[in-house]
C-alpha cells in the first residue's frame, strides 16, 4: 500500500484516540471499542508496524495438545464450511483461548503469503500482542464480529478481511475462536456479511458436537424460536441430569436459560447444577413427551420469561463409556445433518434413514434420479424433498405419464406455438419442461411413457434443449430430471417396452423406498400424520395394534386415508381416543389370518395386547373380533408375549 495509506491510517486511530471522530462514524462500534483497548489498556502505537508472530513449534505443539478434545470434535465443521466457500480463497483458523491458532484450513499453495500474514498454525492474535482483529476482539468481546481491512489497529494487516465467532464450552467460558479471513477482498463491508453467517453457524454446530460428546447419560434438550429447523440445526442445546438439573449447555443454551431466568449474563456460571423448571414449565418428567415422535410445531415449551420455544429432547445412551460418547459425537460430526425437507420424511426407520442420507448427498448435484417404490410408498414426497435439499431456484414440476392420454402428453411436456392446430390455445402454451427450467421435473409413472415420446425425452435428457409443437428451432433448457415407478424399469426394458438407452440416462443414481411393511416406523408415522387432523385425536393402543397387524398394501397413502377415517367418525366424542371400530373395515377384514406378535413393534406389542384384552375383560374372541384375527393367533401371541403365565385367566371364550 502507498505511504499515505499508512500516514492515512495512523492519523486516524490517533485522532480517535484523542477525542476526534474522524472516520469514526463509518466504523463498526465493537471495532472502535476494540481501537480503545489497544491504545489506553496495551498502550499499543499505530505507528509501530510488525508482521505477524508465529510461535515456537514447540509452543505451538503444547497448544494444540491442551486443545486436542476441541480440534477433534471441530474438525468436521471446519471441512464442512471449508467445502462451502470452496474457490473463494477464505482460509479458516481455529485460535484456542489463549489466540494461538491450533488449527488451519487454506491453500497450501499460498502458504509464504498466509504465513507472512499470520493466517497460518501457530499465528499469535491476541490484542495485547497484534492489535485489533477478528479473533483477538472476539475472545476479548466473546462475540461474532467481522475486522474487514483498515479496521486492523496494525497497519501491517489491513489487506486482511477476518470474521471470527467464539466457541464456548459446556460451562459458558469461552474456550476458542472459529476465524474465516481472506487476503483479499472487496473494499465494500458489506462483502463479508455472509461469512458473518457461516462462521457463526459453523461455530454453534462445534458447541452442538460438543454438547453431544459429553452428555450421552443425560438428556439432551435442542431448543429453537422456530419448528421447521428444530431437529436439523436448533438454536441451543442444554443437558440434564438423571435429577433433572442443568448439567452442560451451549452459548446460545446460556443465553436462553440467563434470560429465562432474568438474569444477567454474568451471572452464567451459576445456572449449572439448578433444576429445569426453574427456567420452563417442563420438568424431568415431560422430556418423553418431547422426543421426535411427536411433530415439531406440538413440542412446545414456554420459559419462565413468558417466551415460546420448540424443544427436541433426546433421552440418555445408557450404558455408555466417555470413549464411547466421543466416538458416538465424531460419528454425528462425520454424518452431517439431514437438510430439513429430507429430515422431515425421518420417522425413524434404519432403512429410510440410510436411504435419505444417501439422497441428502444427491440432492445438490445434477444427476437424474430414478426413485422406485410401490404405489403410495412416497415416491413423490422424497422428489419434493430432493428438490427443496438441491438449491435449484427454478421450480417443482410434477407430471403423471399414466394420468393425462398419449394424445395430450406430448403437447403438455413441450407445448405448442399458436396456431399449432384447430382448437389450440391461441396464444399457444409453454410445456412442463420448459416451466421446470432451472428447477427440476418429476416425471411420475415413467415406465407407462409411450415409446415415441421416450425418444424424445432422451434428447431431452442428452441435449438439454426442447423443440415445442409447430417450433422449427430448439430451445435450450436446464432441468434435473427425477423419475418414478412402481414396476421395475429393467423388465420392462428386457419386454421390449421400454428403452434401454432412456433408463441408462434416467437412474444415474436409484433410490428404492421401502414399503410400509417393511418398515419399523409404523407407529411414529401415524402419529405425525395424524397431527394435523385434530389434537385433541390419539391412537388407542387397541387401534395401533389393528394398524400393525394390517399389510399394508396401499403404503402410506393408504394409512392416510385410514386415519382421516378415524378422524371422521371419533369426531368430537369422547377423549378423541381411535379405537378399532373407528378405523376401516378393510383394516380388520384384509389383516392376515397367520399375523403373529413378530408383525407388531416389539416396544409396544405386549402392552397394546395387554391393554385390549383389558378392555375385553379377558374375553379372547371379542380381541380377535377387533383386531380381524382369529382367536388361536390371540392364544400364540399371549404365549408368544407371555402374557398368558401373568394372567392365566386370559384363557377365555
Amino acid at each position: 500500500m502507498p505511504l499515505q495509506s499508512y500516514a492515512s491510517h495512523v492519523q486516524e486511530i490517533e485522532a480517535f484516540g484523542l477525542g476526534y471522530s474522524a472516520r469514526g462514524q463509518d466504523r463498526d462500534r465493537a471495532v472502535l471499542r476494540s481501537w480503545r483497548r489497544c491504545i489506553d489498556h496495551h498502550r499499543l502505537d499505530p505507528a509501530q508496524t510488525s508482521e505477524a508472530h508465529i510461535v515456537p513449534e514447540g509452543e505451538l505443539r503444547a497448544h494444540r495438545e491442551e486443545s486436542e478434545p476441541l480440534i477433534h470434535i471441530a474438525r468436521h465443521a471446519l471441512e464442512r464450511l471449508y467445502q462451502q466457500l470452496k474457490g473463494l480463497d477464505y482460509v479458516l483458523l481455529l485460535a484456542d483461548r489463549h489466540g494461538v491458532a491450533v488449527d488451519f484450513l487454506g491453500h497450501e499453495a499460498d502458504a509464504g503469503d498466509l504465513r507472512r500474514a499470520g493466517l497460518y498454525l501457530g499465528a499469535q492474535w491476541r490484542e495485547e500482542h497484534s492489535g485489533t482483529s477478528a479473533v483477538g476482539a472476539c475472545l476479548a468481546t466473546g462475540e461474532a464480529l467481522t475486522v474487514h481491512q483498515s479496521d486492523h489497529f496494525d497497519f501491517t494487516h489491513t489487506g486482511l478481511s477476518c470474521t471470527a465467532a467464539p466457541i464456548y464450552d459446556l460451562r459458558g467460558e469461552l474456550a476458542a475462536v472459529l476465524d474465516l479471513s481472506l487476503l483479499r477482498s472487496p473494499a465494500e463491508r458489506a462483502s463479508q456479511n455472509l461469512a458473518h453467517h457461516l462462521v457463526v453457524a459453523a461455530a454453534r454446530r462445534v458447541e452442538q458436537a460438543n454438547l453431544m460428546a459429553q452428555s450421552g447419560q443425560d438428556w439432551v434438550v435442542r431448543l429453537a424460536q422456530s419448528p421447521d429447523f428444530l431437529d436439523v440445526d436448533p438454536d441451543a442445546s442444554i443437558s440434564v441430569d438423571a435429577r433433572g438439573r442443568i448439567r452442560a449447555m451451549t452459548h446460545a443454551g446460556a443465553r436462553l436459560l440467563t434470560a429465562a431466568a432474568q438474569r444477567s449474563w454474568d451471572q452464567r456460571r451459576s445456572l449449572i447444577g439448578q433444576p429445569l423448571e426453574r427456567f420452563f414449565d417442563v420438568d424431568l418428567r415431560h422430556l418423553p413427551e418431547l422426543r421426535r415422535h411427536r411433530p415439531a410445531q406440538e413440542r412446545i415449551v414456554r420459559a419462565r420469561d413468558g417466551s415460546i420455544l420448540f424443544a427436541h429432547a433426546m433421552e440418555p445412551q445408557r450404558g455408555t463409556t466417555r470413549g464411547q460418547r466421543a466416538q458416538g459425537a465424531a460419528a454425528i460430526q462425520a454424518t452431517p445433518p439431514l437438510p430439513a425437507a429430507l429430515q422431515a420424511l425421518d420417522t425413524g426407520d434404519a432403512t429410510l434413514q440410510a436411504l435419505l442420507r444417501k439422497a441428502a448427498r444427491l440432492a445438490p448435484q445434477t444427476l437424474p434420479i430414478l426413485v422406485q417404490g410401490e404405489t403410495g410408498a412416497g415416491k413423490e414426497y422424497l422428489a419434493r424433498a430432493l428438490h427443496a435439499a438441491s438449491g435449484r431456484s427454478g421450480a417443482f414440476i410434477a407430471i403423471n405419464c399414466a394420468a393425462i392420454p398419449e394424445a395430450l402428453l406430448e403437447s403438455e411436456l413441450f407445448g405448442y406455438l399458436p396456431g399449432t392446430w384447430t382448437g389450440a390455445n391461441a396464444k399457444g402454451r409453454e410445456g412442463l419442461i420448459a416451466a421446470a427450467h432451472e428447477g427440476t421435473l418429476f416425471l411420475d409413472e415413467i415406465g407407462d411413457m409411450p415409446p415415441a415420446l421416450q425418444a424424445k425425452l432422451l434428447r431431452v435428457l442428452s441435449e438439454s434443449e426442447i423443440t415445442p409443437l409447430g417450433a422449427r428451432a430448439p430451445r435450450a433448457v436446464s432441468v434435473r430430471c427425477i423419475s418414478a415407478s412402481h414396476r421395475p424399469l429393467a423388465e420392462l426394458v428386457r419386454r421390449g417396452s421400454f428403452r434401454e438407452d432412456l433408463l441408462y440416462r434416467l437412474n444415474a443414481a436409484e433410490l428404492a423406498l421401502p414399503a410400509l411393511r417393511q418398515r419399523s416406523d409404523l407407529q411414529a408415522l401415524a402419529d405425525r400424520m395424524l397431527a394435523p387432523l385434530g389434537r385433541h385425536l390419539r391412537l388407542g393402543d387397541a387401534a395401533r395394534a389393528v394398524l400393525a397387524a394390517h399389510a399394508w398394501p396401499g403404503n402410506l397413502r393408504e394409512l392416510h386415508n385410514a386415519l382421516r377415517y378415524a378422524a371422521a367418525l371419533c369426531g368430537q366424542e369422547g377423549d378423541g381416543t381411535i379405537e378399532p371400530e373407528h378405523l376401516p373395515d378393510a383394516l380388520q377384514q384384509r389383516a392376515p389370518p397367520s399375523a403373529d406378535a413378530a408383525a407388531l413393534p416389539p416396544q409396544s406389542a405386549a402392552q397394546a395386547l395387554e391393554q385390549l384384552l383389558a378392555q375385553c375383560q379377558g374375553n379372547v374372541s371379542e380381541a380377535a373380533r377387533r383386531l380381524g384375527v382369529s382367536r388361536s393367533t390371540i392364544h400364540r401371541r399371549i404365549q408368544q408375549l407371555q402374557l398368558g403365565v401373568r394372567h392365566a385367566r386370559w384363557r377365555g371364550p
